[in-house]
């Protein structure tokens, strides 16, 4: 038949030059220069046994020249099936399935046999890994590997957000080698029970403190220049304002002895007029202030007499009260030309006057007084909240222009139970790098009830305390 060929009695194949098309297309055109014998080898019909074939490529994507007897391959292109069997290496000629390729061994690997159909062009066996060293385990001791520390690391502050962590915890001192025993105290002073004769305890007294509260009672002695406003302030309840404000005034006045006064300049109700100074009277600011003209415009001993019917007075006379008011029915929000003239006129009579702020930041009233006050104390005791909100207002009085009354600003710390608590290192070491000094004051159980506050009837650790609080307020104008 024309076209086509047959072979005993197989259905019709394609003519050899579509085969040569094919192969043509296959070879990428190469099917016309192949050899006379290759294209022979071709034509002949497909054995009836399949021949064996050779082991996989080595890799290599390139064609290569026959050698030895041509690979007889079906019509269409598809590889003849692989024996069963592996097929002997030819010893006289390399084979290419053992050339090096990446991954495999150096060493051929026997692989199983392979069924018949397998692919003509064998899938990537997966390479053998090469035995991986064990990695060194972390030893549980490496601690003491390194060098064991019987004192854990100091910790951080939790108030290295507020310092922009300025505060570094101290290092643990270093070993050092033992040196001569520090020389014997002082001679103490013994007790009266120890002069008669008796047992009794012996008090070692040291002569620095004594100096120290000199010292201190002569800054408050001396000329201040001119009258000084003291501001206690935090806008936080419940921080020891009206306390730290009565009890700084009963300290300067038991020194000087007289031109201290303490208001109580709360926009609400306040309590300083019920904690400070005989009741003697109900007056409070608010008449005042409804009296102001008529007092304004006295002089000399004559406003000293007018002014003292709406003042309240300490028991030992130590100082002067301008309450607040009491009664919230009348309470009002005074302007800030009103606190301008209550200040002018306190100044005209007083030498020190401590102001007892309210918590409303936002008031006139409140920043009137920050913008007439001389000496600036931050009240606080050992607790996160009360913290954060004075360290809130002394960001607030920067961004407000008064950046030098912040800086130059000390802070009081209260403690409100007996004993020194865990906080209390960190706010000094904080309130340090943000105010001009820090100072301390104990607990005293005769602040508890909260009632009437009578200096004399503080404990001598805490009227020493206040006394050296008090002269680190009025230090800088003593003169």
């Amino acid at each position: 038949m024309d076209g086509s060929e047959t072979g005993w009695g197989r259905p019709a194949e394609p003519a050899p030059r579509w085969r040569a098309l094919l192969d043509r297309a296959r070879l990428g055109g190469r099917g016309a220069e192949q050899p006379a014998t290759e294209r022979q080898a071709e034509e002949a019909p497909p054995p009836t046994e399949p021949l064996p074939r050779r082991p996989g490529g080595s890799g290599y994507s390139g064609r290569v020249a026959p050698v030895g007897p041509p690979v007889q391959r079906p019509y269409g292109g598809e590889a003849a099936p692989r024996p069963e069997t592996n097929y002997p290496v030819d010893p006289g000629r390399p084979s290419q399935a053992y050339r090096a390729q990446p991954g495999y061994p150096t060493e051929p690997v026997a692989y199983p046999p392979e069924p018949a159909g397998y692919p003509a062009e064998p899938a990537a066996y997966p390479a053998v890994p090469e035995p991986r060293r064990p990695q060194p385990v972390e030893s549980r001791y490496t601690l003491l590997d390194n060098g064991y520390r019987h004192a854990a690391p100091p910790v951080e502050s939790r108030y290295a957000l507020l310092d922009n962590g300025g505060y570094q915890p101290p290092a643990p001192p270093a070993p050092s080698a033992p040196t001569t025993p520090p020389p014997p105290p002082v001679a103490p002073a013994p007790t009266a029970s120890a002069v008669a004769g008796r047992p009794g305890r012996i008090e070692w007294r040291a002569q620095g403190v004594e100096n120290e509260l000199e010292r201190a009672a002569a800054v408050l002695r001396k000329e201040l220049g001119s009258p000084r406003v003291v501001a206690f302030a935090n806008p936080k309840g419940g921080v020891h304002k009206t306390t730290a404000t009565v009890l700084a005034a009963a300290t300067v006045g038991s020194v000087r002895g007289r031109g201290v006064l303490a208001w109580d300049d709360n926009e609400l109700r306040g309590t300083l007029g019920l904690r400070a100074g005989s009741a003697r009277h109900a007056r409070t600011i608010r008449h005042l202030v409804a009296d102001l003209v008529q007092i304004e415009i006295r002089e000399g001993n004559d406003l000293l007499e007018i002014l003292d019917d709406y003042l309240r007075h300490a028991s030992d006379g130590s100082y002067d009260v301008l309450a607040g008011e009491e009664s919230p029915r009348f309470a009002q929000r005074l302007d800030q030309f009103t606190v301008k003239r209550v200040l002018e006129l306190l100044r005209r009579t007083h030498d020190v006057i401590c102001v007892d702020t309210g918590n409303n930041v936002e008031s006139p009233n409140w920043r009137t007084v920050m913008q007439a006050a001389d000496q600036l104390v931050v009240t606080t005791v050992p607790r996160e909240d009360a913290a954060f909100s004075a360290d809130w207002m002394l960001d607030l009085l920067h961004e407000e222009g008064m950046g030098e009354l912040a800086d130059n600003a000390v802070t009081l710390i209260s403690c409100p139970t007996p004993g020194r608590l865990p906080l209390q290192n960190d706010l000094e070491r904080h309130f340090a790098t943000r105010t001009r000094a820090v100072a301390v004051v104990p607990y005293d159980p005769a602040l508890e009830t909260g009632s009437s506050i009578e200096y004399h009837q503080l404990q001598a650790e805490t009227r020493q305390a206040w006394l050296r609080a008090a002269s680190v307020m009025l230090e800088p104008f003593a003169r």
